[in-house]
């Protein structure tokens, strides 16, 4: 059994218990008001300003001519839409780039969940020659050395003797995106209690997406399985086979064994075609799906997991309902206005 199966029967093991200990218990719970923050990197308004700034910076990619919210836009839904990414480099990415709303909830990142914390994927992010570009840390504390008032920014919001580091660059940047949060969605309100919060169609949905297999794997805040700190801690990853059902035709058409996984990062052959659980919030907005982007719409994604995830053909009506369901898990989403950037010299 693997480990997402083997916690999901943990989970219902714990439903089933009636002591009070475990009277609270629910597998889908509204976001909560805050994500968790590692106690080496605590927010400050400082910080989060100078991640902002840095997020939109051109000058941090190797070209000039890419920010990080060329391939996460948060103007938009965290994504770009494109099946894959094409970095300052002009090299192409080989998986598709996730939103970065709600990310903060995670306990792994990257697909293959090689990263474990949010300020280590950046770190590989600002180098890397699919991405940002950079030629290596000390590149991108040189170009910021140079540019502007960044010097002075960093001393006022790390204070004095802590200097522009490579570190200090990946803390600001990850405070900043820990803010990327989308509260308050239908579903978060019914989970609340106000059952007229989603429509008739979105409930049999919800109810669709725990009969037919969806939940053993989709659930918890981010419907991505575990926060930190409940049953797996920072730097432990929640992954599934996938494809699950292998041979398929689904699987064929839309390349999905072609990228085995995280076998690339451990070398076990248990970790073949292993994947970290994807966030399904605001899924119906970060189209194409699955980690290659080969899937352009929610109902046909839906479709391909019911045959290569869970076995099962979903009928027209069950894929309708399901989706119905995934739309009520958009947020809100915060305003987000384009920072002032300091000027070069």
């Amino acid at each position: 059994m693997n480990m997402s199966r083997l916690l999901t029967v943990i989970v219902a093991a714990l439903m089933l218990l009636s002591s009070a200990a475990f009277a609270g218990f629910e597998p889908f719970q509204p976001l909560p008001a805050n994500p968790p923050i590692p106690s080496d990197n605590p927010q400050t308004s400082a910080k989060i300003a100078l991640g902002k700034q840095l997020y939109f910076d051109n000058r941090l990619s190797a070209t000039y001519r890419v920010s990080c919210n060329g391939c996460h836009n948060v103007m938009s839904a965290g994504d770009d839409g494109k099946a894959v990414s094409r970095g300052a480099l002009g090299i192409e990415g080989k998986r598709s780039a996730p939103t970065l709303y709600n990310v903060a909830y995670q306990t792994v990142y990257f697909w293959d969940g090689r990263a474990a914390s949010l300020e280590a994927a950046i770190k590989e992010h600002l180098i890397s020659p699919t991405e940002m570009g950079m030629k290596d840390k000390d590149a991108v504390v040189e170009r910021l050395w140079q540019t502007g008032d960044y010097k002075e920014i960093f001393a006022d919001t790390f204070g004095p003797g802590v200097a522009l580091s490579y570190e200090t660059i990946t803390q600001a940047l990850a405070s900043y995106i820990r803010t990327l949060r989308t509260p308050d969605s239908d579903f978060d309100r019914y989970l609340r209690g106000d059952k007229g919060a989603i429509s008739a169609q979105a409930k049999r949905g919800y109810n669709e997406f725990i009969e037919v297999g969806c939940a053993s794997c989709h659930f918890w805040v981010n419907l991505s399985g575990p926060v930190p700190g409940l049953a797996f801690q920072m730097g432990e990853g929640f992954y599934e086979l996938f494809p699950n059902y292998p041979g398929t035709k689904d699987e064929t058409r839309y390349q999905l064994a072609d990228d085995i996984g995280r076998y690339y990062v451990t070398k076990e052959e248990t970790d073949r075609r292993m994947w970290r659980v994807p966030v399904l919030r605001n899924v119906a907005l970060t189209a194409p799906y699955f980690h290659n982007g080969q899937v352009k719409t929610l109902e046909e994604a839906i479709r391909v997991m019911g045959t290569t995830q869970l076995g099962k053909v979903l009928s027209r009506a069950q894929q309708e309902d399901i989706a119905a369901f995934l739309h009520t898990v958009s947020g809100r989403f915060p305003t987000q206005k384009f920072p002032r950037l300091p000027t070069s010299y």
